[in-house]
């Protein structure tokens, strides 16, 4: 019995190895040796047999895409998907050609709805397309086009406006570029030292404002640490002397953080007649549309955005309204650069209302990406002076004045004369006077203490002649006749205008003492009136214009003055 069992074991071992199983690489574990030689003689060598492999059936993945998790879907073969990609690239440039011809024709509404649908195109993308790469380089740049063109459009007026504001004095003053402006799209290494440094600085800081140390801070940290970044700093650190105790005061009865005194500085430098590639201005940036938003008012001859008081109290309530709008100081101040839809956008695009998730997800334009690092930098070196060389900077005294609301168009120079101050420091207490002239009703800033005498003392000048006429203070030994040389004037035409305000006889005797003011009727240099001819006018760039020439005659100018070097920023004199 025994013996038969052991043959059909044999034969069954046999069988198995020369099975098709044998052929997909199946192992079928033998029996052990030991019985086998127990109950038989040696078997025979197994025959050779030739394993094949046997393929599959075909298979196309494609058959169940759809059936697949989302995750697996973005490795098939994505043709249909490439094709929707192109097609919301190509619809998305339509919507933004019809919206720049809409813009360029000045019809802002439609334009914006254009911009609008040219980001939904490319924003309404699904995440797990494969051209998503194309799709979020095409955003970001249709980002900065749309703002670019945006700013453009909106502030085009500025450029008019300022080109025809005639200046035709030799110390009419300029507009300034904000330095910082230079390095807003430019990424700093950093220095993993400096980083810890940083850290323990923030620790040791009061703030109310949050001060987060990412790595775009610490990179402009490093940079307003090299011997240029300094500089900017502490230039800044020494003007924002005139205007600190002003913007503080401003902030906290607006109720925001002080320290977003430092935006202005990084918008402007702290500087009144900054202007931006975008043609924003003043000490905090407005475009013309914002501005006027705030009642920031623009005309040929004054800007209230170049006002450092009327500005600052603009920028405080939008950026209180920006931060109601999005309960976020970053995302605030990040509104405040390119405007609260570019956030908006970024915010649904990405579902994250944070600025460091923005930030890193490159949906802000360049920029902004940048600008909120920067203030927080300069937040953290203006806190720690000591720690960065800054220590010794002394601020300029603060500007301190009287503000007086003139009845009539009224020279500055004239304003100067009646205060007894330089025309250069009244220019400096009064930015937004874009010509010499103020219009009737405007407020000008004269030095404290100096409003109710300026006032009175205006009162010796015709209304009418206030941006002709001159005065001047009658010395010891001088008499009529020789204050009148000095002008080329009779001795009778200055006592007539020294008459006429008090309503006096002009034919009566007229002699003046040592101190009194003397009125002179002639002009100062290049006087006109408000809406007169012009002579001379300085572009929203600084860009000196070139008079006309008139036909048979030369270019009216009375005191030339060099126009600045084509494409070098040109500083007020201050």
């Amino acid at each position: 019995m025994k013996f038969f069992l052991g043959i059909r074991t044999s034969l069954m071992v046999a069988s198995l190895a020369m099975s098709p199983l044998a052929s997909y690489g199946a192992k079928v574990k033998a029996p052990a040796k030991a019985m086998v030689k127990s109950f038989v003689p040696p078997s025979p060598a197994p025959m050779s047999v030739e394993t094949v492999a046997i393929e599959g059936p075909g298979f196309d993945a494609r058959l169940l895409a759809k059936e697949l998790p989302l995750v697996f879907a973005a490795a098939m073969p994505a043709g249909p998907r490439a094709i929707e990609a192109e097609l919301r690239l190509r619809r998305a440039e339509e919507h933004f050609q019809k919206g720049r011809d809409l813009a360029a024709k000045g019809d802002k509404p439609a334009a914006r709805i254009e911009f609008d649908h040219a980001i939904e195109e490319i924003a309404g993308a699904s995440p797990i397309m494969p051209e998503r790469a194309r799709l979020m380089a095409r955003y970001q740049t249709l980002v900065d086009e749309i703002f670019g063109l945006e700013s453009k459009s909106a502030t085009a007026p500025l450029a008019d406006a300022a080109t025809a504001a005639v200046v035709d004095e030799p110390a009419a003053p300029v507009f300034d570029r904000a330095p910082v402006e230079q390095i807003a799209e430019t990424t700093f290494s950093i220095q993993p030292e400096l980083k810890g440094k940083v850290l323990d600085q923030v620790r040791s800081t009061v703030s109310q404002l949050r001060l987060e140390v990412e790595d775009p801070v610490v990179g402009f940290v490093n940079f307003f640490s090299t011997p240029y970044g300094r500089e900017i700093v502490a230039a800044g650190m020494r003007r924002s002397g005139r205007y600190a105790p002003m913007i503080r005061r401003i902030l906290d009865e607006e109720g925001l953080p002080p320290e977003l005194i430092y935006l202005a500085q990084a918008e402007s430098g702290f500087m009144p007649r900054a202007v931006s590639w975008a043609a924003a201005v003043g000490m905090w940036q407005f475009v013309q549309s914002r501005g006027r938003e705030y009642h920031l008012n623009q005309t040929p001859y004054t800007d209230d955005r170049l006002d450092p008081e009327k500005a600052t109290r603009a920028a405080a309530k939008h950026l209180r309204d920006l931060y109601h709008q999005f309960g976020d100081w970053y995302l605030a101040v990040a509104a405040y650069n390119c405007g609260p839809w570019a956030v908006e956008r970024g915010v649904q695009r990405t579902g994250y209302a944070n600025f460091w998730e923005l930030y890193k997800r490159n949906v802000l334009p360049r920029e902004t990406a940048n600008y909120l690092p920067i203030i927080l930098a300069l937040t953290i070196i203006a806190k720690n002076p000591k720690a960065y060389g800054l220590d010794g900077i002394t601020p300029d005294a603060p500007f301190e004045y009287d503000t007086i609301r003139i009845s009539a168009d009224t020279h500055l120079e004239l304003i100067a004369d009646l205060a007894e101050r330089p025309l250069q420091k009244i220019q400096e207490l009064n930015p937004s006077v874009l010509r010499l002239i103020a219009p009737a009703g405007y407020e000008i800033h004269v030095p404290k203490g100096m409003g109710k005498t300026a006032l009175a003392r205006l009162e010796f000048v015709p209304a009418a002649k206030r941006t002709t006429w001159r005065v001047r203070r009658f010395q010891a030994g001088e008499s009529v006749a020789s204050v009148a040389s000095q002008f080329r004037l009779t001795e009778q035409a200055v006592a007539i205008a020294n008459r006429q305000p008090m309503g006096g006889d002009s034919t009566s005797e007229w002699a003046p003492e040592a101190g009194d003011f003397v009125v002179i009727p002639s002009a100062y240099a290049g006087a006109a009136q408000v809406g007169g001819p012009s002579n001379r006018s300085i572009g929203a760039r600084g860009k000196t214009v070139a008079p006309k020439r008139r036909k048979g005659g030369k270019p009216t100018v009375i005191a030339a003055r060099k126009p600045p070097v084509p494409g070098r920023v040109t500083t007020a004199r201050r």
